[in-house]
């Protein structure tokens, strides 16, 4: 992963260095601020490969920015990026059809050697996340994928589902599940072809997007119900919107069933809640992550890593 933040330079020449070196170099995008207000000028991005695409998180103060045609003759993308709004909505505008706004949690698509201006609207600058892929690492080719102006997603029921493939990828390694890593973009590139009327949802590409992205949003709701000791196949299948048969059909494609991934994300919440709060009682943990008995607890735990939850705490104390 590459870091960088605005505090690496000196405060005089934050913006100029964002301008010159980050907008333009890095990403192809002329960034334009008054001059009285680049003293408080504050940036910071990440940058991850994964699954052949580029994974950029970016927070900034208020500022415009433009991909014009020089700028793309300068640095031609030839990608489908997906934005996902993180913070305070945002303003696209000078491109072919009408301006539009993103609001908070919403998610855009585009191609990248397409013209327009965006800024964030309020105070709160950019923070967003943007997929950058490229058309030729998409199976489903399509002249239509280069003319795609900005624009948000329209249908509300692919929403949580984008939602979920983004915070998938965002906790991938960049050199473990690489196969994982790949689906995923790929599901969220036809999710994005999906909407613009590309792809059927019903072929064989939008189905497989479509199933890839819905096993994401059911790890994501077992991870939030973790506590629920009545965490089973219908609550989950209900508030995913498919049925108990699609859903345990969606996990017979996956590593690990639908009980395998529950005892696993309960096992791998104790841990994180051992090594935060070593003050706070096993019996506690193992009942704040859904196990029916502290026996139990024991004995997933025991068979999962050969030891016991205490054994495990007290190598925790050890290297502390």
């Amino acid at each position: 992963m590459y870091r960088w933040c605005t505090d690496e330079v000196e405060p005089q020449d934050r913006f100029d260095y964002w301008r010159e070196v980050r907008s333009k170099g890095l990403f192809g995008v002329t960034a334009e601020l008054e001059r009285e207000r680049r003293a408080d000028f504050f940036g910071e991005f990440s940058l991850r490969q994964l699954g052949g695409a580029g994974l950029v998180e970016l927070k900034a103060s208020q500022y415009t920015v433009e991909r014009s045609s020089s700028d793309i003759a300068y640095a031609p993308g030839d990608s489908i990026c997906v934005y996902q709004q993180l913070g305070s909505g945002g303003w696209f505008g000078g491109m072919r059809g009408n301006d539009f706004a993103i609001a908070p949690g919403s998610f855009a698509t585009s191609h990248t050697d397409l013209p327009y201006r965006t800024a964030p609207l309020g105070a709160g600058g950019f923070h967003l996340r943007i997929l950058k892929i490229p058309v030729s690492g998409i199976p489903a080719q399509d002249k239509r994928m280069r003319e795609l102006a900005p624009r948000t997603f329209s249908d509300p029921t692919l929403a949580p589902l984008l939602g979920a493939c983004f915070a998938e990828l965002g906790e991938a390694s960049t050199d473990q599940g690489a196969s994982d890593a790949t689906s995923l973009v790929q599901a969220l590139a036809h999710l994005a072809l999906i909407e613009r009327g590309i792809v059927r949802p019903g072929s064989r590409r939008g189905q497989a997007a479509l199933r890839t992205a819905r096993l994401s949003r059911a790890r994501r709701l077992i991870a939030g119900h973790l506590q629920n000791p009545d965490l089973a196949p219908t609550m989950v299948a209900d508030e995913l919107g498919v049925s108990v048969r699609h859903l345990r059909m969606l996990f017979e494609t996956a590593a690990k069933s639908f009980s395998q991934t529950v005892t696993d994300e309960r096992l791998k919440q104790s841990r994180r809640l051992m090594r935060e709060a070593p003050e706070r009682l096993i019996a506690d943990i193992a009942t704040s992550c859904g196990f029916e008995s502290l026996a139990t607890y024991y004995r997933v735990f025991n068979a999962a890593y050969g030891m016991a939850p205490g054994d495990f705490r007290a190598q925790g104390s050890d290297r502390g």
